[in-house]
């Protein structure tokens, strides 16, 4: 990795690689809310390089990541620093806003220790994952029968899932579902979920 601070840098790029994934493309504009130990020691810490830097897809070893906002400025990335209202999940939480034309996302996550994260929620979805896993955001309708689509397809596609999450608006309106995969699934198999009835959209989320 590079540094300094495992928990603010490295933990950091990994939380702007998610943001960056689920919205599936280089964000133009960014707002970055930072809460606790994250809004108090940012700066000396690198950690707004080392979000810049996931927001890029660069890697925690990357050697570019010093100079992320010059990278970011040239790539037409801009990002503004914003001190989150009360508390957030963990002392190193951010909630990151991004967009790239019409297309948005948001996500809320925490470094919470050796370079590893915690995402808390998914545009606007109550979620629990790792990133140390790929992971398949699948947005769909809260309609009978999805759920056991969706496993029923990535089973007979070959896929073990270790961990499964749900989050839905309310009964019969939309939800999002997690899967934490043992291996990255192939865009053929992405393309298989998004023909299912009831998907509105499905998002790889893939760190290793």
């Amino acid at each position: 990795m590079v540094g300094p601070s495992s928990s603010h840098t490295a933990g950091a790029v990994r939380i702007g690689r998610v943001a960056r994934q689920l919205l599936g493309c280089q964000p133009d504009q960014v707002k970055v809310y930072l809460y606790g130990s994250f809004a108090e020691t940012y700066w000396g810490h690198g950690t707004d390089l080392a979000i810049t830097a996931g927001l890029l897809n660069y890697d925690t070893d990357d050697e570019r990541i010093p100079q992320a906002d010059v990278d970011a400025e040239e790539a037409g990335v801009d990002v503004d620093w914003l001190k989150g209202k009360g508390n957030g999940p963990h002392p190193n939480s951010v909630k990151i806003s991004l967009c790239s034309g019409e297309k948005q996302a948001e996500i809320l996550a925490a470094s919470i220790g050796g370079g590893t994260i915690a995402v808390y929620e998914l545009d606007g979805f109550d979620v629990q994952i790792t990133g140390e896993y790929p992971t398949l955001a699948v947005t769909h309708t809260d309609s009978q029968g999805v759920l056991a689509a969706m496993t029923a397809l990535l089973s007979q596609e070959g896929y073990n899932i270790g961990y499964m999450d749900v989050d839905r608006k309310g009964r019969s309106g939309s939800a999002m579902t997690v899967f934490e995969l043992d291996s990255t699934p192939s865009d053929s198999s992405i393309e298989q979920l998004k023909k299912l009835p009831n998907i509105i959209d499905v998002t790889l989320i893939d760190l290793t």
